[in-house]
């Protein structure tokens, strides 16, 4: 069977290695071996995946091509892959980046990760994150700083940036993350990759979790999946996404369908300005160039409408939670009052039924993941720290503006690649959709994809 193996097999889809797989055109254990080849070879410079679990996945893989050879087959049956250090998995450390959590070893899976084996997937360890996951850069004082494949003197995004950079630099063919602010859609952008965040609690959230915590989390945080194409985040999605217990007892999962399947019959709205961000003038022309794409083929673009939810509002909703949020476990939790918070959850109602209105005239809102390409490694402390937009300073987390596009709404929102600038760093876009209909955004990304291409691998791939 070894001589099916070509050197560019790991280039290939999720879906495309799942297939060979399942065809016994290639082992697990041929493919895991590969795969932990090619992090041992591409990973010192860009610092990814940092726990590695090669042997307990070399165990896996064997387990798999068993499963193979008995005639059994699965969604990700003998596929390796890695998920985000956030993620709990059983025997490992899950840090969250936090010093004092060194020692931290989880005692079982999430249910993310544990659907994701469930289905064949052999997990070859967890990918570098920024501390608490409160940034869109991807350093710690554990496992120190991911460099971004394209430029690595800069950032890969957060919080998911491990992850991110091990798809673009071939490591892995899928990788598991999470999103609060950006944290899937920013990395895959500045990547050049695929990433899904989902609809609010379509994937269960229990397992990802600071070290040692427990308990409800805030509206807004979601996990999900990237990859490097659009098929392989369905793929990943219909392993992942499913009501968790109690309420499994009694509900089933069953999405609306993608609400087309050509280009010419979707009505796309298209954001380059918000009114609390600056976004980056190469950003601004590569989506009037997709639009003008999007044109051609059919698609009816507007710039424009009436419906649009208050963009600075929705912002300030989007701050107001988040911080409270972030607060729950830091050194100065929030003194807002109980008043005040449910008062956020009504206005977060709002907001969601003003976007479900928007999407009875459009299908998908197009907008920047983020309003900056890659950018260079900085640590000046938060606060005080810039991103430079065209060469003017502009406040650094002003920048959650697009993330909170789709965030306090609780809308699906598939990050995708649509270009590159002069200097040959990718330039990312989100798609959003209504609420529940993540199949309409993945599908309008593949579609986008085939017709005008996605990823774009960085020279060393």
């Amino acid at each position: 069977m070894s001589d099916t193996m070509t050197r560019d097999l790991l280039d290939q889809s999720a879906t495309e290695l799942v297939a060979a797989l399942s065809a016994r055109k290639v082992s697990a254990a041929e493919l895991t071996d590969q795969a932990i080849a090619r992090i041992e070879a591409r990973d010192p410079p860009i610092n990814a995946v940092v726990v590695r679990d090669f042997e307990r996945a070399r165990t896996q893989a064997k387990a798999a091509d068993a499963a193979l050879a008995r005639g059994e087959r699965g969604p990700l049956l003998g596929l390796p892959m890695t998920v985000k250090e956030s993620h709990n998995v059983a025997g490992l450390p899950t840090t969250w980046g936090f010093e004092q959590a060194r020692g931290f070893i989880a005692a079982e899976d999430s249910v993310g990760v544990a659907r994701l084996k469930a289905a064949g997937a052999v997990v070859l360890g967890k990918t570098n994150i920024p501390t608490s996951l409160a940034d869109w850069q991807s350093v710690n004082p554990i496992y120190g700083r991911t460099n971004n494949p394209y430029d690595l003197t800069r950032s890969p995004g957060g919080s998911s940036g491990g992850g991110a950079a091990a798809l673009a630099a071939g490591m892995v063919p899928l990788e598991f993350g999470s999103d609060i602010g950006g944290s899937i859609r920013v990395p895959a952008a500045l990547c050049g990759v695929y990433g899904h965040k989902p609809s609010f609690d379509l994937i269960p959230n229990r397992g990802h979790a600071p070290p040692g915590a427990d308990g409800l989390g805030p509206p807004l945080a979601v996990v999900g999946p990237l990859a490097r194409t659009a098929a392989d985040l369905g793929l990943a999605l219909d392993v992942l996404a499913g009501p968790d217990v109690p309420l499994s007892k009694a509900y089933h999962l069953s999405l609306p369908p993608a609400r087309h399947s050509r280009l010419a019959d979707y009505r796309v709205l298209i954001l380059d300005q918000h009114p609390s961000a600056a976004t980056d003038s190469e950003i601004r022309a590569a989506l009037d160039t997709l639009g003008a794409k999007l044109s051609k083929h059919g698609a009816t673009v507007t710039r424009a409408n009436a419906k649009l939810p208050d963009l600075a509002k929705a912002q300030q909703i989007y701050g107001g939670i988040l911080g409270v949020a972030m607060s729950l476990r830091g050194p100065e939790p929030s003194k807002a009052s109980a008043v005040e918070w449910l008062g956020l959850l009504d206005e977060q109602l709002f907001l969601r039924r003003a976007w479900a209105a928007l999407f009875e005239d459009v299908d998908v809102v197009v907008a920047p993941a983020l309003g900056s390409v890659a950018f260079p490694h900085d640590d000046t402390p938060g606060p005080e720290r810039k991103m430079i937009i065209d060469g003017q300073p502009t406040p650094y987390f002003d920048q959650l503006a697009w993330p909170g596009l789709a965030t306090p709404a609780n809308l699906p929102a598939t990050a995708i690649p649509i270009g590159q600038t002069a200097g040959g760093l990718p330039i990312g876009a989100q798609v959003v959709g209504g609420f529940l209909e993540d199949l309409t955004t993945i599908a309008f990304a593949g579609l986008v994809e085939r017709e005008f291409g996605g990823f774009v691998p960085p020279r060393m791939a």
